[in-house]
Order: C-alpha cells, then structure tokens, then sequence
C-alpha cells in the first residue's frame, strides 16, 4: 500500500495505483476526456494534468502512478488555467453547432466547456473540413467534431478486434478514420457501435430515421406498428433522469400509443418464435445431422463478422432470423392477413439497443416485401417522445396489444449476454423428453468473455458455450475451424454483456469509469422480469402456439422456412470505393 495526499488529504492505495484512480477511490473528482477504463489509459488529452509537489511539470493523471508520500494538487490555479486553454484549443477546431448536434446536453467537451468558463473564440485558426462520412447504413462519421481522444479507436481495435477505425497524420494534421481514407461502408466495421458510447462529443451518431418515422405516423393510408427489444425498456429510462436499471416498460408502451402507432406489440415475442424456431433446428442438427456447432444469429455485428471473416463457417450460423426481422415478417404476412390489411400499407417500425440492426434491415424481404421499414435506436425513441411533448415521468403504465405483445420469461432474456442460450435450452430440454430440466441455467450467465458448460439431458450431454465480445468469438471461431470445438450450441453476442450494453442505448456519463455495473444493473431488469413471469419458457407463449396452430403449422415447416429464416453471403472485408 502507498500513503499519499491529495488535496491536503490523506489517501491510501495499492501500489501502481494512478493518480486518477487514487483520487476516485478518495472521492476526488478530476476531469478526463480520453481516458476510458482498462481501454483507453494514455494521457493524451491534457485534461487530466494535475500538480505533483516536487515536479516541474503538470502530469496526466490517468497514467501517472502514486508513490510513498507524494503530495497532489487537483485544482490549483495553475491547473485550471492549463485544463481551461487546452479546451479553449481543442474548440478552435470543432465544429460548435452544439444546439442541432445529437450529443446537445449530453457531450462531455460541452459540459467541461462550461464548467471551465471556456471562451469558444479565444483562438482562431485552420480547422477541420472534412466532409461528413454517411456511407454506412449504420453510423455516421463527423470529424468536424472528433478531439483525437481515440476512445473509438480503442475499442475498434482492443475490445472488439475489428480495426475499422484508426489514427494518421501526425501533430495538427492527424485524423481518424479508415485505412486508405476509404468509407466506412468499405471498411471491415460491422455496425455495432460501440464507438458511439464511448465517443464524448457528436463526431460518432447513428444513422437518423426519426423523420421517416415521423412521415408514416402522419400518412393514412400507413399502417404504422412499432415493437421494441427486451433491452429498450431498461435503458430508456436513464433518457429520463430514471437511475440506471429501471423497467420503464409500461410508460414506453403508454408514450408509442401517444404517439400515434396503431398497434404496439413486442419484439419479445418473436424472440419466442425465435426460439421455437432455433430449438427446433439444433435438435435436428443433433438427431439427424448438421454442422455443429450451431451458431446463434441474433445479431447482425456478429452475422455481419462470420460473412466477413469467416465464410468457410457460415453453415454453422442458425438459419433463423433475428428477432427483429421475423417481427417484421409475422407482421406483414401473417398479421396483416389476419386483420384483412394490405401488406403493402404495414409500416414496421422496430425500437432496438442495436445500431447494427439499421443495416440487418436491409437483409431480408419476403414477397418483395421488406420486412422491417425503420429501425430507431433506443436514444432515438426517447428523443421522439421529446419532440411529441410527451411528460414521460408522469405517463400511467400502458399494455401491450395482443396476439404479438405476449412474451415469456425466455424472451426477455434475449437482451443479456447468456440469455438466447438460457431460453434454448429452456425448451430443447423438454424437446429432448428431460421433465424435471431446471428453468434456470445459470452457468451461462455472467460477463465472462466465454463461458462454458454441458448439461445432460435425458441422457444426452448437450455442451454449450456463450461468447460476448467479438475479440472472444475469435477464440471459439478458431477451435471450430481447427476441429477441436465439441460443442453443440454457441451463443455470440456483439457487445460486451449484450443487447444492454448496445451501440443505440443510452450514452451514460459514468460508462468510461463504470461499464460493468451499468451492465449488470440493465441485465437485473430483464432477470427480474424473467423471474417474475408466470410463464418463462417460450414454447408455453398461448399467442405463439395460435399462430402455429393457425398459420405456420410446426416449426420448421415450409412456410416458417419461408417467413421467418434466411440465409448468408461470403463477403470481403474491404471493398472498392
């Protein structure tokens, strides 16, 4: 342990503690804009610097460690003036259109900025015009507004081992983006956003769809149905001062009838048909013989990665849609001949955690027919209920519309890291005859890159794995291709713990310091709601079994193949401009 002061008060701490973390652990607060915990510690920003007795120079304090009875001042005035002129610098050449940027109110360049007194005109000079990249279906790439602080840098290429992103240039000149300048469309990104949470300013958003949401919601002749994610509804809230882990369900579905959608159903129940559908197919690959293991495909980052990087696999990806495409499908050819509509006139509209399901919309169509038309983001659905006036915190909790607003248990699960495998295994368990199966798999839960585990099931050894994190895929992807993996069933999730921590959730002030216990009060919402459902296993969902009974006949059959599977391309990682 080092004995130390800061701010004339006594701290103790582990050895190669940083400055930083000491003053944290003591309560201190010292401001950063680069730093980003266990990714991003490399001083590079300057708004770190504090003053240590004895040095002749300010230090940054994420990456300068304590020593026995150093002494450390936060906020001299020496250090203000210091903080104070590298922001000024570093609005010099920023593009300040901060009343129209989607970062308004909620950009940690703006809030230092005005706690620091900056004057935006103070330096004048060259600044960045490079021209906005809007070429992906998934992000938008503003350099106007990038301060080089390589957060996204960072997790592109440490947590999630994609490299899209990167640093060039150097001094005044330096610039991030993609290799050879090319666009991100025709880079190796696979959508998944992650450098949107950890970028501090706007230079990183997703693609906006709220005015052609906007226009079908005041269109006639549209039939207008929203679902959400399991995960949207415990992230909303943050949106709205609620404390981080808050089930907001209730109010979301009061604000979307608000808002004027026609039916307001749930993705979590086509996370049931998911499963039916799923269950049905890796039992079949187990009994009769397929590719194992069998891969998840839930997720587009994680679709998008196996099409890129390893195409010689691809026939270990489920053949199910994800959860949100088979909502757009049942909707437009299953509900809408139900109700006697035109399927031409059914506006889809999904509310996702995922800034990658934007472009997984554009993957599949049935009929001519695309089945999802508009995909907004968790932030995007708060900023809506903004612009429609609507009083959230006081909103009276709101039902779902049935037969596609009943969900189970098992569905809700699909939003943490874990949870597909858990609501597989739910139902392959009983397929495969076991009668006293546990409801609760808990091995398969938890934020470990990889976890693993076998259960026996009537007699059959059933191993499984669950991956979160693409840098961790690697690893399985690698023993599936060595042919050293005997597992039977891998659950891949893009994003560290899951859809709750996604590319289009909220972007939280504390997510650079406390990612985890973000994840883990989100992942609470969905559990609890697990536990508390009368029914939890998907293949007990009364609405589900209807519309087999009525309309799909068994999973697997024809016409689900049809509705609600799909199938996948060998792509390049990089492609022409």
């Amino acid at each position: 342990m080092v004995n130390l002061k800061i701010n004339n008060i006594p701290v103790t701490v582990e050895n190669g503690t940083t400055i930083l973390a000491a003053a944290r652990q003591a309560g201190i607060k010292i401001p950063t804009l680069c730093f980003l915990k266990d990714v991003n510690e490399i001083g590079a920003c300057r708004i770190c610097v504090v003053e240590v007795k004895g040095a002749r120079n300010l230090v940054a304090s994420c990456v300068y460690p304590v020593n026995e009875g150093m002494e450390v001042f936060t906020n001299t005035e020496r250090v203000i003036k210091a903080r104070k002129t590298t922001l000024e610098l570093i609005l010099s050449n920023h593009r300040k259109e901060c009343l129209s940027c989607d970062r308004n109110t909620n950009c940690e360049l703006q809030k230092l900025a005005y706690e620091y007194g900056c004057d935006t005109r103070r330096y004048y000079g060259a600044v960045c015009t490079d021209p906005m990249d809007t070429s992906s279906p998934y992000l938008v790439r503003d350099n106007t507004k990038c301060i080089l602080c390589r957060r996204c840098v960072a997790m592109c290429n440490k947590v999630q081992g994609i490299g899209a992103l990167g640093a060039s240039e150097r001094g005044f000149n330096t610039t991030v983006g993609s290799a050879f300048d090319l666009r991100l469309i025709n880079t190796p990104c696979i959508g998944c956003g992650q450098c949107v949470i950890v970028c501090p300013t706007g230079a990183l958003t997703e693609k906006d769809e709220l005015a052609n949401v906007k226009e079908a919601l005041n269109d006639p002749s549209k039939y207008v149905i929203v679902g959400s994610a399991p995960s949207v509804r415990a992230g909303l809230g943050e949106e709205f001062g609620y404390p981080v882990g808050t089930n907001v369900e209730g109010q979301m579905v009061t604000a979307l009838r608000m808002m004027g959608f026609k039916k307001v159903f749930d993705v979590n129940c086509s996370a049931d048909f998911t499963i039916m559908e799923e269950a049905t197919e890796l039992l079949t690959r187990i009994t009769s013989g397929g590719s194992l293991p069998m891969f998840t495909s839930c997720c587009p980052g994680w679709v998008n990665y196996m099409e890129r990087n390893y195409p010689d696999l691809l026939d270990h990806l489920s053949t199910c849609k994800s959860p949100q495409n088979m909502f757009g499908a049942l909707m437009k050819h299953i509900y809408a001949k139900r109700e006697g509509i035109d399927p031409k006139n059914v506006y889809v509209v999904s509310v996702m955690p995922c800034t990658g399901k934007k472009g997984e919309k554009l993957r599949t169509a049935t009929e001519d027919l695309v089945d999802v038309d508009a995909v907004l983001t968790t932030r995007q659905l708060a900023r809506l209920i903004k612009n429609y006036g609507i009083d959230f915190r006081n909103l009276e909790n709101g039902a779902l519309d049935n037969p596609f607003g009943e969900y189970t248990g098992a569905a809700l699960l699909f939003g943490a890291t874990g949870g597909v495998m858990e609501a597989a295994l739910r139902t392959a368990a009983e397929k495969l005859g076991a009668k006293d199966a546990p409801i609760d798999f808990v091995e398969v839960r938890g934020l470990d890159g990889v976890k693993e585990a076998t259960y026996n099931v009537n007699g059959v050894d059933v191993k499984v794995a669950v991956v979160n994190g693409i840098t961790n895929a690697k690893i399985i992807l690698d023993k599936v291709r060595a042919g050293t993996a005997d597992y039977h069933f891998v659950e891949v999730m893009t994003c560290p713990g899951g859809c709750v921590n996604g590319g289009g959730q909220p972007i939280n002030g504390d997510y650079n310091n406390d990612r985890a216990n973000i994840i883990k009060l989100r992942t609470s919402v969905l559990y609890g709601g697990d536990k508390a459902m009368k029914v939890r296993k998907s293949h007990d969902n009364k609405s589900v079994l209807a519309i087999y009974a009525e309309h799909l006949g068994e999973p697997n059959s024809h016409l689900a193949h049809k509705l609600l599977h799909t199938h996948y391309t060998a792509r390049p990682k990089y492609t022409k401009e």
